[in-house]
């Protein structure tokens, strides 16, 4: 398992839902990754078990889950979501702005910029008209509006620790979609996110649940 160049990410790293969804994938689905430190880039990582190895050293983890437990939010338009990506914070100051998923800075990368919907607390979305469709990709596109619900302007600089996603159907190339993300608790440095990819018809395609970290 290689991961590419294109899906660097803070820290400097691979695009960490990206690599969950790697691993979850490679073992069958239906499992929560932990990240125990960056992913390699150009690096050839090995699954042994449940665990993804840069040679001895442990990158991630993987445990068998059941479906995210989570109370998803009604989702909002395409419309809604155009709106509420103008208001992207990441425009103004982003700790990665290369990142594949969110960062405004490459031309390559998924686009997904997730600002704050009108008359919804919490909530963040944005629109999405996916290029290329593989599990992981959806995973990737569920990872980085989780971390703006819960650190919308980057203050506290969270990384994301673990995430679990489930996948009832994929989405369709050049097909408008909406994601959103929203805050689902805290404890200590931990702040736990949720996550949704909806059609255009908002019709629930899939389901994230992370735990990111500030640190300390």
């Amino acid at each position: 398992m290689i991961i590419p160049p294109r899906f660097n990410g803070p820290p400097n790293s691979a695009n960490g839902g990206y690599v969950c969804g790697l691993v979850s994938e490679a073992l069958g689905g239906g499992f929560e990754v932990m990240l125990r430190r960056p992913p390699p880039l150009g690096v050839d990582l090995e699954l042994v078990g449940h665990e993804l190895k840069d040679g001895d050293v442990v990158i991630a983890e993987a445990r068998r889950v059941p479906h995210p437990d989570l109370d998803t939010p009604e989702p909002v338009s395409v419309a809604e979501a155009e709106e509420a990506s103008k208001r992207f914070p990441g425009f103004e100051h982003h700790a990665c702005p290369t990142c594949f998923v969110c960062g405004p800075a490459r031309d390559d990368g998924l686009g997904i910029f997730p600002g704050p919907v009108k008359g919804r607390n919490g909530l963040v979305a944005a629109p999405w008209t996916p290029k290329e469709v593989r599990p992981e990709i959806v995973w990737a596109a569920l990872d980085c509006p989780g971390g703006w619900a819960v650190d919308n302007f980057q203050r506290e600089g969270v990384l994301l620790g673990r995430m679990a996603t489930a996948i009832a159907a994929m989405p369709e190339l050049g097909r408008a979609h909406v994601v959103i993300g929203w805050p689902a608790g805290e404890d200590g440095r931990k702040r736990q996110a949720g996550s949704a990819l909806f059609t255009d018809a908002g019709e629930l395609l899939a389901v994230a649940h992370a735990i990111w970290i500030v640190p300390g």
